[in-house]
């Protein structure tokens, strides 16, 4: 099956050949068809999949049949739970819809930066892609108005609403017109989404595409029993002693990621720290060095790591272990991509040990453990 046989316009058949795009992803072939029929739609498909251009491409032929609006009065609304996200989907838009011969504009706003730009940017704005959050602050300020929008799109519909965004998207939701399309994206069906599908969702159609699971048997994976104060000590040891290049640590919080940072940076290991605090052009700026090769080591939290997405990463290093045994192979499984092999390294306390046998039970994959005291990390 093309993109043609689905129904994409000639316009964006020629945008999608100068993207590369060959065949349709299995999204695309269940959701484009659909929604340009105007059905409401719930997508469920994991990250990677293609399901930004599964609703892209639909919206903007489904927009083209109008594009007259009233100023600051948006006809498509897109809900993304990060900057990031927001940054990438709109990137989409640009890019398809600079394609099409209607003039059709598209904005990304969030936190993090200044929101007087993103007001005076809001003039003419046909497809707005917004974090909750900023969003209402913008209606709060008349910056922009609800009252024609007539598709909304919530993207990563799980993180959403697991978030605590739930009483901000009930206060945008009663601002919509009832009459519209609705399109859900979610990366799985949690019950916060099964829950919000009854009361947001008419004339449904269910879009599931099998989640394939995280292939990790090119990673090899390997774990180091250390105290929490020599944690520090032993992650620029192996950085070191080994000379890992483009390594991506993982730290559970703001102010873990920046304390790693900064000690890594104080012993001449090039580090910088990503995380929600941090501003959208430092963040963006970090991302592109390390995916160039330019940076030797990113430390993310596990809210930023969506949008690491490196083809042949050759390692990651968990500085503290996720919550979840999905959390953790959704972070070792960055690396080992593209039949390349990828190293992952996992520094464990004694009080992590029960939580890693759990770890790698529902892996099913047992990782050996070494024991850091019998490392000279003197002068590290």
């Amino acid at each position: 099956m093309t993109f043609k046989d689905l129904g994409v316009s000639s316009p964006l058949l020629d945008a999608l050949t100068k993207a590369a795009y060959k065949t349709p992803t299995p999204i695309q072939k269940a959701a484009i068809p659909v929604i340009l029929k105007g059905k409401d739609v719930l997508g469920i498909a994991q990250t990677g999949s293609g399901k930004t251009a599964s609703f892209v491409l639909p919206t903007l032929m489904r927009l083209q049949k109008d594009t007259h609006l009233k100023n600051r009065h948006i006809k498509v609304l897109t809900l993304v739970p990060t900057r990031e996200l927001a940054v990438q989907v709109d990137e989409v838009f640009q890019q398809f819809g600079d394609a099409i011969p209607e003039r059709i504009k598209s904005l990304a706003v969030h936190g993090g930066v200044s929101i007087n730009p993103q007001m005076i940017g809001m003039q003419h704005v046909h497809i707005l892609t917004a974090t909750p959050g900023r969003l209402i602050d913008l209606v709060e300020s008349k910056a922009v108005h609800l009252s024609d929008v007539g598709i909304l799109i919530m993207d990563e519909a799980d993180k959403l609403l697991n978030r605590g965004f739930q009483e901000e998207i009930n206060k945008i939701i009663a601002l919509l017109p009832k009459k519209r399309q609705n399109l859900l994206f979610s990366a799985t069906l949690s019950k916060e989404v099964t829950a919000i599908k009854k009361d947001l969702l008419n004339d449904l159609v269910v879009v599931e595409i099998e989640k394939k699971e995280e292939k990790i048997e090119l990673i090899n994976q390997s774990a180091w029993l250390v105290t929490a104060e020599k944690k520090g000590p032993l992650l620029r040891y192996l950085i070191k002693s080994n000379d890992l290049k483009q390594v991506l640590v993982f730290a559970s919080s703001v102010y873990q990621a920046n304390n790693i940072a900064d000690k890594l940076n104080k012993n001449n290991v090039q580090a910088v720290a990503i995380h929600s605090k941090k501003s959208q052009g430092a963040r963006t700026k970090a991302l592109e060095q390390f995916k160039a090769g330019e940076l030797r080591v990113l430390v993310a939290t596990d809210l930023l790591s969506r949008g690491i997405d490196i083809e042949s990463l050759p390692c990651v290093i968990n500085y503290e272990l996720p919550r979840s045994p999905k959390d953790y192979i959704h972070r070792v499984g960055r690396t080992g991509r593209a039949a390349t092999k990828g190293d992952a390294i996992s520094l464990v306390t004694k009080e992590d040990l029960h939580h890693f046998k759990v770890i790698q039970k529902k892996m099913k994959k047992w990782v050996d453990l070494s024991y850091s005291e019998e490392l000279d990390l003197h002068g590290f």
